[in-house]
């Protein structure tokens, strides 16, 4: 197969990579992958702290779609095709193992996102599949004859016979203009995933302290999970769904709106009441801020909610006042923060928006506008939730466009 048969992925991302695999192994004899940065697979070599959150332990797709703010209708039906549990099988018969964490996080055995990386690209250099970075793409002509010239922005001209487009979120210009240069309307983008951004006294110094469970809502939108105070604010998984749910809402607020947080949970005011009568019963010579008497909230937490209440270090449970103990459970269960902005950091970097879904065929991922251009990814409007959910996606709509793609090459 000469040149004018040739297969290019445009974006050397999770769905970029994964659908040249495929492609190459159903059968696709030249694919080429350009990616405009200095490598490939960034966001796979970052995410998870550096241990690659591969995908989520959560096997049947009426449950998975769930978790997916944007595309979660349209997903069903993909997700039905490639699933988690095919995803595991892949990786696993690349010898690439993965565990299940308590809150159904799948990382590989070793804790390193290299791992993952070394299987994907060592899998495409066997399968034939070559890669160039620093390789930006300018424009994409459409050719009478259906296939298509790309101009890179160094201004080489690669002809294709078929089209991936996985350039990922659309944030930035270049990850748009390939989408545009095709004729595609897309929704328009707005951070999806981002730590909120609080100053509040209640949070000084108390940066790394994490609550296991702890519920938030912003306007209508809530969420329960792990919630961690980091320098900037709050974030963690319960913020983060918050800040993925919320997203073209929040943005609509400029970032600039007031976070309710209850640190205990689900527990309700009446059932933090008994648990404060309950000490000032049994211990009542004991001072309040000795330690905290809520599962999950630490000291350090707990004497910062205490100081909010209006207590001072000397305060015993025998001689708290009614007024103070009303004060320390509307801390507790239904604390007011005002959120000032919003900060991207981490592997906090998914976008909200994308190529319109009702415009690409999700049985192959093709566009229903431009035979031969087809799409994987975040380029597509699709965004889950933290934990794995984005990457799930990403292998999913990668497989099926490469072998979508494979069937129109050979």
């Amino acid at each position: 197969m000469g040149s004018d048969g040739r297969l290019v992925v445009i974006g050397g991302g999770a769905a970029g990579f994964f659908g040249a695999i495929t492609a190459a192994e159903c059968g696709a004899r030249e694919v080429l992958i350009l990616e405009k940065g200095p490598e490939v697979l960034t966001k796979v070599r970052i995410s998870g702290g550096g241990r690659c959150n591969v995908t989520q332990a959560c096997h049947e797709p009426r449950v998975l779609v769930q978790s997916y703010p944007r595309g979660n209708r349209s997903l069903m039906g993909p997700f039905h095709r490639w699933q988690v549990s095919d995803t595991v099988e892949w990786f696993a018969n690349e010898g690439v193992v993965l565990k299940t964490e308590a809150d159904g996080r799948m990382f590989p055995v070793t804790d390193d996102s290299r791992t993952v990386i070394d299987c994907l690209t060592n899998t495409a250099r066997r399968l034939g599949v070559t890669w160039r970075t620093h390789c930006g793409v300018a424009d994409i002509q459409i050719l009478t004859d259906g296939t298509f010239l790309i101009e890179t922005e160094a201004g080489e001209k690669i002809p294709a016979h078929r089209l991936l487009i996985a350039t990922g979120g659309i944030r930035s210009g270049p990850a748009r203009r390939p989408v545009e240069a095709v004729g595609h309307a897309m929704a328009p983008p707005v951070p999806s995933l981002f730590t909120f951004k609080i100053e509040d006294e209640r949070l000084s110094d108390l940066q790394g302290v994490s609550v296991p469970h702890a519920t938030v809502r912003a306007g209508a939108w809530q969420a329960s999970g792990p919630l961690l105070v980091t320098h900037w604010g709050l974030s963690g998984p319960a913020a983060l769904k918050v800040s993925a749910w919320g997203a073209r809402d929040l943005a609509g607020l400029g970032y600039e709106f007031e976070l309710r947080v209850n640190w205990a949970g689900d527990m309700a005011a009446e059932q933090i009441a008994v648990l404060l009568e309950n000490e000032r019963q049994a211990h009542g010579a004991r001072k309040v801020m000795r330690y905290s008497i809520v599962e999950g909230v630490t000291k350090r937490l707990w004497q910062k909610l205490c100081q909010a209440a209006g207590m001072d270090e000397e305060r015993t449970w025998a001689t708290l006042t009614k007024d103070e103990s009303t004060r320390l459970i509307t801390e507790l269960v239904d604390g007011r923060y005002a959120v000032r902005g919003k900060s991207l950091n981490k592997d906090e970097f998914v976008t909200c928006g994308g190529v319109h879904l009702k415009d690409v065929n999700l049985k192959t991922m093709e566009s229903k506008q431009v035979p031969g251009i087809f799409f994987a990814g975040e380029v597509l409007d699709i965004d889950g939730v933290t934990g794995g959910f984005n990457f799930q996606a990403a292998w999913t709509t990668g497989r099926i466009a490469g072998e979508a793609m494979a069937v129109k090459m050979i």
